[in-house]
């Protein structure tokens, strides 16, 4: 091949210092986020944000050329309706698509709960996309369900939204979800929390494709982190809204002020004028959960709040939400947070004063170092 005909290829570059040297740039990795049915634009214009964002830190690389970012339906109607007071004219139908795709994102939506007639032409293609078709298959909050509909990744290790683990669990008992992460990679299977964490995941998907310097330039563009700190998984609450209604939402404020006491399976039961028995099994119809988890997810829920706004100590906060001590509140934020309580009130007094907002809470606690 003559030097002119490689010059003349525009994936061709020349690189001069003394040396010719030519170099094949990539091609651009196809990137199709198809935005499903939901409430927010942030679980799909959030990645699709870092992966635009990242072309404009790749415009002058000699290698690489960046992403093409898609946003496609997942019907034949190319208007997505959202519940954050915009509709979405996407620019393709993921069902029209038949080439090959680098990143496939499904994104969070509503009709999880019943797989509607709508979507099962989306199944159906969703089914056919494989590692021979498309590198990473991904999703963002419920889109699971849809993964999981098509049957992709049936014994994968996957999460979800923390609202959504346990129903995602019992509908696909085939499935290891993972209540913890902000995201999980098994083989080509992507899978993130809610919301935000969709980012999370673009962002580990740049480092994948093109360094690290690239997705942290990345992050500080967008003002986020590029790697959140290890001890923030998915704490949101930890009282889902499935537990807070009829015979749990009753409970709740009477454990509230019960707290420091020992409450037992009888002990409640006692309460609500119900045999022990009769009692379990009512409770976990309604909520999913046994009366004994539920309790422990009160406990730590009220520790949490006694972290945040007053200066006990970490002693007393266990006393008081009945842990008994410290060691036994220590273990269990470990296992449900995957933190200790003091790095919790660290971190949690961090943010308050990277927000600007730590002149509205005592200093000593915000400038507190307990050990635990």
């Amino acid at each position: 091949m003559s030097f002119e005909t490689i010059c003349a290829k525009p994936n061709f570059v020349v690189m001069k210092e003394g040396v010719l040297v030519v170099k094949r740039k990539t091609e651009k990795k196809k990137v199709v986020i198809v935005a499903m049915t939901g409430r927010m634009l942030m679980d799909f214009v959030g990645p699709a944000d870092v992966f635009t964002t990242a072309n404009i830190f790749l415009k002058h690389s000699d290698i690489h050329e960046g992403y093409d970012v898609r946003i496609a339906s997942p019907t034949a109607e190319k208007k997505v309706v959202t519940g954050a007071g915009a509709d979405i004219l996407c620019q393709v139908s993921a069902i029209d698509i038949r080439s090959r795709i680098d990143t496939l994102i499904i994104s969070n939506y509503d009709s999880h709960e019943s797989f509607t007639e709508l979507f099962e032409p989306f199944y159906r293609w969703l089914s056919k996309r494989t590692p021979n078709n498309t590198r990473r298959i991904a999703s963002v909050c419920a889109g699971a369900f849809a993964l999981a509909q098509a049957g992709l990744i049936n014994n994968h290790k996957v999460t979800t939204h923390w609202g959504l683990n346990e129903k995602l669990q019992k509908t696909y008992p085939q499935l290891s979800v993972d209540t913890n992460p902000f995201f999980v990679k098994d083989g080509h299977i992507y899978t993130s929390g809610g919301v935000s964490s969709g980012i999370d995941l673009a962002l580990a998907m740049v480092e994948e494709d093109f360094g690290k310097e690239i997705a942290i330039q990345v992050a500080r563009e967008l003002v986020v982190y590029l790697y959140r700190p290890g001890y923030q998984s998915q704490f949101a609450n930890l009282l889902p809204s499935t537990e807070s209604t009829g015979l749990s939402q009753k409970l709740r404020t009477w454990v509230l002020e019960h707290l420091n006491e020992q409450l037992d399976v009888r002990r409640i039961a006692d309460h609500l004028n119900m045999s022990p028995r009769n009692f379990t099994r009512v409770f976990n119809k309604q909520t999913g959960s046994s009366p004994a988890k539920f309790v422990e997810k009160v406990r730590v829920e009220q520790a949490r709040r006694l972290l945040e706004d007053t200066d006990n100590s970490l002693e007393s906060i266990a006393e008081m939400c009945g842990f008994g001590g410290l060691s036994s509140l220590r273990r269990t934020f470990l296992r449900l947070l995957m933190t200790t309580p003091s790095d919790y009130r660290r971190v949690f007094r961090k943010a308050l004063r990277d927000a600007g907002l730590g002149e509205h809470y005592p200093l000593n606690i915000i400038n507190q170092h307990e050990m635990d």
